[in-house]
């Protein structure tokens, strides 16, 4: 298989506007998580819709396209229907917040893509992530996932923000039906499970940091040794 890395990189987040050019150590943290995706030895792109994001990178690492699209999986569809990404069969997605995403979680990625059209990592859920909202959780049999929410609390283990697909699966993904649920959790991979499709996932180790937050920003500078700088 040959595998590209995609990091869409909307600058405009509902949740919080412009955390994609938030530094983490002197860098906007998209630099920080390209940077990360680039060690490990795939060819990785940014896909945004910014200029401003596309002005951080080498033209020939970042796919700038100003159409709007619902969401980060929406926006790699629409990437690779390009010729620009011609090349690849199957794609990670390493969404812009993970600055703290490793190696092992994109390789189980590109892994289980040899059993299932779409898959993705979770790890332990820590009791402190438990009943927050920003975090996702995920329920499983086996390596099979069965459903993604925000608001479960007590059980369910840590879903994080990296997904594999086949190029046949992602072309499709902008035909399927949009639950309700989509719409609700604002988890873009509900659309797969509610249309039918199975996701694999796997477990990783993981004791990093995703940012969805402010308060997620100082935790990271605190857990790397540095000190927070931004606002």
């Amino acid at each position: 298989m040959n595998t590209a890395i995609l990091i869409p990189a909307r600058l405009e987040s509902k949740r919080y506007a412009n955390k994609m050019l938030v530094e983490l150590d002197g860098k906007p943290m998209i630099k920080y998580v390209y940077d990360a995706c680039v060690e490990t030895g795939y060819d990785t792109f940014v896909v945004t819709d910014s200029m401003e994001i596309f002005s951080l990178f080498d033209a020939q690492y970042c796919w700038i396209e100003e159409k709007p699209y619902e969401n980060g999986t929406a926006r790699c569809a629409g990437a690779i229907s390009s010729r620009f990404f011609k090349a690849y069969d199957t794609f990670v997605n390493v969404q812009g917040d993970m600055p703290d995403v490793t190696a092992n979680m994109i390789n189980q990625c590109v892994d289980w893509l040899k059993h299932y059209s779409v898959s993705t990592v979770y790890t332990t859920m820590r009791k402190e992530e438990q009943d927050r909202p920003e975090s996702v959780k995920m329920v499983r049999a086996g390596d099979k996932a069965l459903w993604f929410g925000r608001g479960m609390t007590g059980y369910g283990d840590w879903h994080l923000g990296v997904y594999g697909y086949r190029r046949e699966a992602l072309e499709l993904y902008p035909t399927l039906e949009v639950p309700i649920e989509e719409d609700v959790e604002k988890l873009e991979q509900l659309r797969w499970l509610k249309n039918g499709w199975d996701i694999g996932c796997s477990h990783v180790e993981f004791n990093g940091t995703e940012i969805n937050t402010q308060e997620d920003i100082y935790e990271w500078n605190y857990k790397h040794g540095f000190e927070y700088k931004n606002g």
